[in-house]
């Protein structure tokens, strides 16, 4: 993820470049008007060359990009209802508030304290905890949660805590709506003066987006608490510590090649010591050390000084989940260097053996044996089998010969005792100039498996830019396209939209990414998640509040791309004329033709498609998303504005005829024998 300064501390802004991509997307649309017209209804034909299939195209060629910005984990993907649970938040107290009652005298005053203590904590790495003095009985204090908790009816809900009272021997909730109504309870007790967890199961009885949980110590004295926890019991593949269900849903939809995590940007931190480190989120949750969040006040429009990581989705949750959707994993580590856009802190090449060290151990976390040290620790969590990683990436969005040092020293340890672990690197954070063209003169020499590039350009460009990879270096290091999205706006603006216009650029750009499949062997549209109250970057794939989730024309481009993505490419003419982009593959798994043709005009497009080397007669299998509204979008009210429909379509004699509608994205699929 790109942030907001440039590499000279300015502002990015794009609006030189939008200018004059605006008159060229001008200029293409007047030309689509004058193609479309009355009297110029000719059909356009688009050969693809069915006896001839080309290279292979990468199993991994559409996958997802992860990263907790939006607050897409904490709030959303983590479903932990909980904000600030183990009271490790910058202000230990955030999130946490005391019920305040009236006297007699009409004053407001609670019945007891708050205190955050640190003596004798529940471990080492979770080092304050909640110190509850009940001056009176019924003293109660309540979490806000994420923007509130949504909660659904019926539903049920695990209450739990590590507690340790010498005094009161209960401990009472209730979930209440905003109201203050009672929608559900449960209480704790049986606590003795030794730090142990306690838990209920609370059962909801009614539906609200933003409830609250009270707690409340009925008997006079102090009580310790830390963990504290509201946990839904129904989660994806009902694991206790498991991941919230319809944002799943979404995910495995796609049917996504690889999942890269966590980062995005949070790798690398603001500085090194908040920079992420895998070996801090694994193991027993209440042992996983809560950092702040770089996105917390990294955009002066959006500061979210609330924005922490407790971790409770780390690597093991990330490797759990890419195996549950069937996508490779691809993690990220930090290769010692903190983002080059707010300190650029560097670790000496004599301090980089730990660094290293943690890619060693992560390989060896994730395939290692169940005798080894960190695969026993991946078998104590409940996975014996290993997961099959595959490849590391080597920093984030660096650039510099800083980073080339840095890579140097990984790469020769990662490959003489892992040869079989690809590595991708960093290409900086724009698509073109300095120093995108001086890392990959570097790269070309050096050979890493794949180089990672950025774009978070106006749409005009990725219509410009369908061809960007028809003439790359078949012979150098692949591409790993792992950020994109068009910016309506700009890059880091607020106003960005997730419109259908900015969704047909992408569908055509991707239409180049598939065509050169022996160079692009991966890709993701990036920022994956957003929480409609707490998002920091826009656009994004997929919107979310606290109950109810949509994917955007983005989500449904990605997915149609990532459901038809064929195993090898098929030659196809034209490629980008007229506003008409096309791909063609075959999927040797099903023996099928997929064809893609993108109408990026006005009008609608006679076409026929002539299949080359098939002259059979067969139904086909028709995609189409489209919209009349370039500046239409999906939302809660409506989340399929802007979706795939399906329908039947026939071949007669190796000819498709059909018409494409204004502004669609249009996908067929032939069987073939």
């Amino acid at each position: 993820m790109e942030s907001a300064a440039g590499m000279d501390g300015t502002t990015m802004d794009p609006t030189a470049m939008t200018s004059k991509l605006r008159l060229v997307s001008l200029t293409l649309t007047l030309l689509a008007y004058a193609l479309n017209c009355p009297g110029q209804q000719d059909p356009a034909v688009i050969r693809v060359d069915v006896a001839h299939p080309g290279a292979a195209i990468s199993p991994q060629m559409f996958g997802i990009f992860f990263e907790d910005i939006n607050f897409a984990a904490d709030g959303g993907l983590y479903p932990e209802l909980v904000k600030n649970r183990s009271f490790e938040f910058d202000d230990p107290l955030t999130g946490w508030h005391a019920i305040m009652v009236i006297n007699g005298q009409g004053i407001e005053r609670p019945k007891g304290e708050l205190a955050v203590h640190g003596e004798d904590p529940l471990n080492a790495a979770n080092p304050h905890y909640l110190r509850v003095r009940a001056y009176e009985p019924g003293y109660g204090f309540w979490n806000a949660g994420f923007r509130g908790m949504g909660v659904q009816g019926g539903a049920e809900y695990r209450f739990s805590a590590y507690v340790r009272s010498g005094g009161p021997r209960t401990i009472r909730a209730t979930i209440t709506d905003g109201s203050g109504r009672e929608i559900g309870s449960g209480k704790l007790e049986g606590f003795d003066g030794q730090w142990k967890r306690y838990e209920t199961v609370i059962r909801a009885n009614a539906t609200v987006e933003r409830a609250q949980l009270n707690l409340f110590v009925d008997e006079k004295g102090s009580v310790d608490l830390d963990m504290v926890s509201l946990f839904p019991v129904d989660t994806w593949n009902h694991r206790p510590n498991g991941l919230r269900k319809d944002l799943v849903q979404l995910l495995y939809d796609m049917h996504p090649g690889f999942i890269r995590f966590p980062g995005g940007c949070i790798v690398e931190g603001r500085q090194l010591a908040t920079r992420y480190r895998w070996k801090t989120t694994v193991g027993d949750i209440a042992e996983r050390k809560t950092i702040v969040n770089r996105w917390n006040d990294e955009f002066d429009q959006k500061p979210a000084p609330d924005y922490f990581q407790s971790f409770g989705l780390g690597f093991y949750e990330y490797f759990q989940l890419a195996e549950d959707i069937g996508a490779r994993p691809l993690p990220i580590l930090n290769c010692g260097m903190a983002c080059q856009f707010n300190s650029s802190e560097t670790a000496s090449l004599d301090e980089l053996h730990e660094y290293v060290q943690d890619a060693l151990d992560l390989i060896e976390f994730a395939n290692g044996p169940v005798t080894s040290p960190w695969g026993k620790l991946r078998a104590q969590m409940g996975h014996p089998d290993p997961f099959h990683l595959e490849m590391i990436g080597v920093g984030n969005e660096q650039w510099g010969s800083r980073y080339i040092e840095r890579y140097k020293v990984f790469a020769a340890e990662l490959k003489a005792k892992h040869p079989e672990i690809k590595l991708v690197v960093a290409a900086g954070p724009a698509p073109s100039g300095e120093p995108f063209d001086s890392m990959w003169s570097n790269w070309r020499q050096l050979m890493p498996d794949f180089v990672d590039e950025h774009y978070y350009m106006p749409p005009e460009w990725f219509l410009a830019n369908s061809g960007r990879y028809d003439h790359y270096d078949r012979s150098g290091p692949k591409v790993f396209a792992g950020e994109y999205a068009a910016q309506t706006s700009g890059t880091t603006k607020p106003d960005n939209r997730n419109n259908w216009r900015a969704a047909i650029a992408e569908a055509a750009f991707m239409t180049g990414l598939e065509r050169n499949g022996d160079v692009v062997q991966m890709s993701s549209y990036a920022p994956l998640m957003a929480h409609v109250n707490a998002w920091q970057w826009t656009p994004d794939a997929i919107w979310f509040d606290n109950l109810r989730s949509y994917g955007t024309p983005d989500y449904y481009v990605q997915k149609v791309f990532a459901n038809n993505a064929g195993t090898r490419v098929v030659p196809v003419t034209p490629l980008a004329e007229g506003n008409l982009y096309t791909s063609a593959s075959i999927d040797e798994r099903t023996h099928e033709l997929i064809v893609k043709a993108i109408n990026v005009s006005q009008s609608p497009r006679p076409v026929e498609i002539r299949l080359d080397g098939f002259a059979g007669s067969v139904p086909a299998h028709s995609t189409i998303m489209q919209s009349a509204d370039l500046n239409a979008e999906n939302s809660f009210d409506n989340p399929k504005a802007i979706a795939p429909e399906s329908s039947s379509v026939e071949v007669r004699s190796g000819t498709l005829s059909v018409q494409l509608p204004p502004w669609s994205v249009n996908v067929y699929r032939v069987p073939m024998q």
